[in-house]
């Protein structure tokens, strides 16, 4: 070996060395691992790429921590803190994938976009001169062309249905919000429903305007809805809980190392809604920052849980941001709710892969389909603050009222037509062909969501393309479920693409067990008040 390439190498081993004569243990545990990386970089036979071979090295670090400590890079950062974040950069479009081309669902309001005259059913076939459509570009690919820093611009090449020649736009990119806000509309007379898919910086704001809204059109009941809701901020349900709570309760708090208290939450007396009956939906899905605030208006007996048990992650991750943009996030703490109740369920450091399978073996356990199958040792026992009901720990939050995961509401046949995206496809072209006409027949929500049938020959279009391209044996037995299946998806497309996303719930929740069970439980609430 040359002599000049051992130089660096020996000069930094040398003051490695140096640097401590008595190392204690964690300083020679560091001291070895750069020892380690610069020998590799400089000595192994073939050209490595010392950047890629470090991430390596935190992520291999990281995965035998929990299963939610992480590493990501620097893209992966900014696109994992954007719909926290509430806003991204870039043109303003929802938009699906159709043959291989983008399909503008709808432009943002008042966004860039529509600001230049893009409409709903247009097609973006280039970008910068770059086709994009018939090229099998990834998604993530097309999206990177599209956004881009404010106040630049982007040339698109569009197809739009009934003109003949390519249109072409110049878009200045600006912000764009992002709603975490799904649904907000009255479920029954009285009751308000409110779905959000996650605790991001806008949430607080965005319910309560929803709130208002709800309370004008006659809410004196409400059902929040945190099925398949992850989670996000702390900030944003401590903040929620307090619009339910007195000034003072506690909503949850935090442990660290050895068990020391390091973060104590409490409602700030905001109380837009502390009478009235509350009912909070939660299913397997629901983890983090909705099982603190299901968690804390169940300890609190502010509200019924009702549903299944929620995910159970209750470990505190710290943001460490490192100098390429790159993130660290690292388990720091636990969440309690106020009774005592540790949120996160147990794990075995290392083995992320048993516990991703959880929800698959509350599964084949029979736990989402029948609460008896769900056992609590007396040890994990605790009470509710108020009225001193029990409730249990060990991970998640057991609802007040279970109810089971319905395994018969959907179709073999209508799940095997979804997971293949015929039903997308064909409503894509349905809405492409005939959005002007419905735009004029229904011109309200309301009128369309009691008077609009999906057509027979659309639906019957989604089977026969199963049919012809994978050769589906369709069950007979079950035809009539998985046309009525299909025809609701379809039909609550239509009213998402017409109006916006609280229309295409009302539609999927008009038979959904859960909904159905809250407002049940509400009405049977009201009469034995009265």
């Amino acid at each position: 070996m040359h002599k000049h390439t051992l130089m660096p190498l020996l000069l930094v081993a040398a003051a490695l060395t140096a640097s401590a004569q008595k190392p204690d243990p964690q300083e020679q545990a560091i001291r070895k691992l750069l020892q380690s990386t610069i020998m590799i970089n400089q000595l192994y036979v073939d050209t490595i790429n010392l950047e890629s071979q470090v991430e390596d090295a935190i992520r291999g670090m990281l995965s035998k921590l929990d299963p939610h400590s992480s590493y990501t890079n620097a893209e992966e950062t900014r696109r994992l803190n954007e719909p926290l974040q509430g806003n991204f950069e870039g043109i303003g479009v929802s938009f699906s994938m159709l043959d291989d081309t983008l399909v503008v669902n709808n432009p943002t309001p008042k966004g860039p976009s529509e600001r230049a005259g893009i409409l709903p059913g247009d097609r973006i076939v280039a970008v910068n001169d770059t086709a994009i459509a018939g090229v099998k570009m990834p998604r993530d690919a097309i999206m990177k062309r599209l956004r881009g820093p404010k106040d630049t611009k982007v040339r698109l090449k569009v197809v739009r249905p009934g003109v003949q020649k390519l249109l072409s736009f110049t878009i200045k990119r600006d912000k764009i919000p992002m709603e975490s806000l799904d649904a907000a509309y009255m479920a029954a007379p009285g009751v308000g429903l409110i779905r959000f898919s996650s605790f991001a910086a806008t949430t607080h704001a965005e319910v309560m305007k929803a709130f208002d809204r709800l309370r004008k059109e006659g809410m004196r009941s409400l059902i929040i809805d945190l099925q398949g809701n992850g989670g996000g901020y702390l900030g944003a349900a401590v903040e929620l809980a307090g619009e339910f709570l007195r000034d003072g309760d506690r909503v949850v708090y935090t442990e660290g190392r050895d068990g020391v208290l390091v973060g104590n939450f409490f409602a700030q007396g905001l109380g837009a809604f502390t009478e009235g009956t509350l009912v909070v939906l939660i299913d397997e899905q629901s983890a983090s920052a909705s099982e603190i605030l299901a968690g804390a208006l169940q300890d609190q007996d502010r509200a019924t849980i009702i549903g299944r048990r929620s995910f159970g992650k209750g470990l505190v991750q710290k943001p460490l941001p490192l100098d390429d943009g790159s993130m660290i996030r690292l388990t720091t703490q636990r969440y309690f709710t106020p009774s005592g109740r540790c949120i996160q369920k147990p794990y075995e450091k290392g083995n992320a892969r048993e516990y991703s399978q959880d929800v698959i073996d509350r599964y084949n356990r029979g736990e989402l389909t029948n609460a008896d199958s769900i056992h609590f040792p007396d040890s994990l026992r605790r009470y509710t603050l108020r009225e001193h009901r029990t409730v249990y720990g060990g991970g998640g939050i057991m609802p007040d009222i279970f109810v089971p995961l319905d395994t018969t509401r959907y179709t073999r046949d209508y799940r095997y037509c979804s997971a293949r995206n015929y039903i997308s496809e064909a409503h894509l072209r349905y809405i492409n062909a005939h959005r002007k006409e419905l735009a004029r027949q229904w011109q309200s929500a309301d009128a369309f969501l009691a008077g609009y049938t999906t057509p027979e020959e659309l639906v019957q279009q989604v089977i026969d393309r199963a049919v012809q391209q994978d050769s589906l044996k369709v069950d007979s037995t079950m035809l009539e479920r998985t046309r009525i299946n299909i025809g609701t998806v379809l039909k609550a497309l239509v009213a998402r693409d017409l109006w916006e996303l609280s229309q295409y719930f009302q539609v999927i929740y008009a038979d959904d067990p859960m909904v159905l069970r809250a407002i049940q439980f509400i009405a049977d609430d009201e009469r034995r008040k009265h």
